[in-house]
């Protein structure tokens, strides 16, 4: 009897008979992922300082290069069937690929953390607003409690389970008819003539908002080939993901702008939840609120995977431990502004994945062979050249956005060293 999917060690290949997710099956799971209440107020963000018009605009540019960023670090999991964390060690070397799955670590217990604040506070409210504030469903130490347990669960159970049982089958369609509802409530209560006219209040430079945009996408980059090394083949991995992520992202950062905009600009907190809940007596929110719980199961799967390539232990082991922690976080730490933080993300990983991108498409040309040395030097020097681009221009030019110009100079270093390091390679062996 073969072992499920999620003992497999992160550090081995996925053999090719378990390789079973289709283009339909990205589609949903990439879908699902792009939706959230944390999406909604990722768009929320940009609502005041853009405005309508210049929100959308940032929001499809950067989800747009974003999604084929994120596609195509997707394939590096279809072609070696090798988790993200691992497929770094053929870029960075085995050594060098434990700090960026250490701060990946970190990284994931942090979103795992937020994902469920985010639901606990959303679920209290509506609790609230169906029953009284201090009714037992307000209580947000209960609501910690489930949705860090649901997550935690999902997370053990593992990727194929969760995407063909629970998300293809009945899962994309709710949140389908979640979407749908929003957008209709929107359109026949919203002046949306009025709002689209309405200009921003110039608190947001235009690259700072693509910079956040595209963040949402990045954000996904160093977990991506934790699921598409269960891909069947690249073409349907790219298309699946791409498409899948680009409509949900797109479409639910776009309403947490308008809702915002629309509803929710008093300022008060949890204004726009607000709004959502009165959509609908509430139902498209429950429905997202309970797609949460499915960015948090990533968080934590692909936590435990990162942990297991440093740690060497059983990712079903992993994930319980590590859905605990962030359960424990979410129980002690308030909500705070997390604008800097997905920038942040974007610091380390887009350069990271600028370097793995051109190390994979063109200096090795989609080989899967493992590298001879511990370190490779080359990699980890175009990296730390992009994260320092990175912030040189986030401080100094802000106005021209970070993220692009240090993902492509990162990459340029990397393949002008990595050019030069092979070519004295061959050299010293001829």
């Amino acid at each position: 009897m073969s072992s499920p999917i999620s003992t497999y060690s992160p550090d081995l290949a996925v053999p090719a008979d378990k390789r079973v997710f289709g283009a339909r099956d990205l589609f949903s799971l990439w879908f699902s992922l792009g939706i959230g209440l944390m999406v909604l107020q990722t768009g929320a963000l940009l609502a005041p300082g853009l405005g309508l018009a210049h929100s959308l605009l940032a929001i499809l540019l950067g989800t747009a290069v974003g999604v084929l960023l994120l596609a195509a670090v997707g394939v590096i999991g279809s072609d070696t069937g090798l988790s993200s964390m691992a497929a770094l060690k053929l870029s960075l070397g085995r050594r060098g690929a434990s700090l960026p799955a250490l701060l990946n670590l970190l990284q994931l217990v942090g979103w795992g953390s937020f994902e469920i604040i985010v639901m606990r506070d959303a679920a209290s409210l509506l609790g609230s607003r169906a029953f009284s504030e201090g009714s037992l469903l307000a209580n947000p130490l209960l609501w910690t409690l489930f949705f860090g347990a649901l997550a935690t669960l999902l997370a053990v159970s593992g990727p194929l389970t969760f995407v063909r049982q629970i998300l293809r089958k009945w899962g994309i369609w709710l949140l389908l008819a979640a979407c749908l509802w929003l957008t209709w409530n929107l359109f026949a209560r919203a002046d949306l003539a009025a709002l689209w006219a309405q200009a921003g209040d110039g608190s947001m430079p235009f690259a700072v908002g693509f910079d956040i945009a595209i963040a949402m996408p990045l954000s996904w980059l160093p977990l991506i080939a934790d699921y598409s090394r269960f891909g069947k083949r690249a073409k349907s991995v790219f298309g699946g993901t791409a498409l899948g992520f680009f409509i949900g992202n797109f479409w639910l950062m776009s309403l947490g702008v308008a809702y915002t905009l629309a509803f929710a600009s008093s300022g008060e907190v949890n204004a726009l939840l607000l709004a959502l809940a009165g959509a609908g007596l509430g139902i498209p929110l429950l429905l997202i609120l309970l797609d949460e719980s499915e960015n948090a199961f990533a968080d934590i799967h692909s936590a435990a995977v990162s942990s297991g390539v440093l740690l060497r232990l059983k990712v079903e082991h992993l994930a319980l431990a590590i859905g605990v922690l962030c359960t424990l976080i979410a129980c002690l730490a308030p909500l705070a502004q997390y604008q800097n933080f997905l920038l942040l993300i974007g610091s380390v990983f887009a350069p990271l994945f600028g370097v793995v991108l051109v190390d994979h498409f063109i200096l090795r040309r989609r080989s899967g062979q493992n590298p001879a040395s511990a370190l490779r030097w080359p990699a980890l020097l175009a990296w730390l050249g992009g994260v320092s681009t990175y912030h040189l221009l986030a401080n100094l030019y802000p106005d021209i956005g970070a993220t692009l110009p240090s993902l492509v100079l990162a990459g340029l270093l990397q393949w002008l060293l990595g050019r030069a390091f092979s070519y004295r390679q061959e050299t010293a062996r001829a």
